[in-house]
């Protein structure tokens, strides 16, 4: 249940988003999620795309080095303090969240977050106990 995810660090300057986006298109590779954190200097990069290994080779033909890290997409229900019963749950059990962002595709009355935990099989298996749904990367379009 957990999904691979591509880390860039780039530097914070006109065009180094473009070049990576153009990469992954002239390859037909799909972005299927993104967040991008910044600082003066430099900003990282996170990606979902639909297909990893070709991503990381392509981006390592062309000289940009990227991580592959795993993170957890879970089903948040769409509704005024959804988000708060998961962090609920998360708080309760003593899990810290890095970092989260959103997806672009959501299932049925739920929003589709992203989670890096500091502890992430445990927090699937949090979750699936108090019955959290969690996506898998077949159900999100990637291979």
């Amino acid at each position: 249940m957990k999904i691979r995810q591509i880390s860039i660090f780039i530097e914070n300057k006109v065009g180094r988003l473009k070049e990576v986006t153009d990469i992954l298109g002239s390859s037909n590779i799909n972005i299927r999620a993104l967040s991008l954190a910044d600082t003066s200097d430099f900003g990282i990069l996170r990606m979902i795309v639909e297909d990893i290994d070709r991503a990381m080779g392509e981006l390592k033909k062309h000289g940009i080095i990227a991580k592959e890290s795993h993170v957890v997409a879970v089903e948040v229900p769409d509704r005024p303090g959804g988000l708060a019963k998961v962090l609920d749950i998360l708080v309760d059990a003593g899990i810290n969240i890095e970092y989260m962002y959103a997806f672009f595709e959501k299932p049925e009355d739920s929003a589709l977050l992203i989670f890096r935990f500091e502890k992430t099989d445990e927090a699937i298996d949090v979750l699936l106990k108090n019955g959290i749904n969690i996506s898998d990367e077949k159900k999100l379009g990637v291979h």
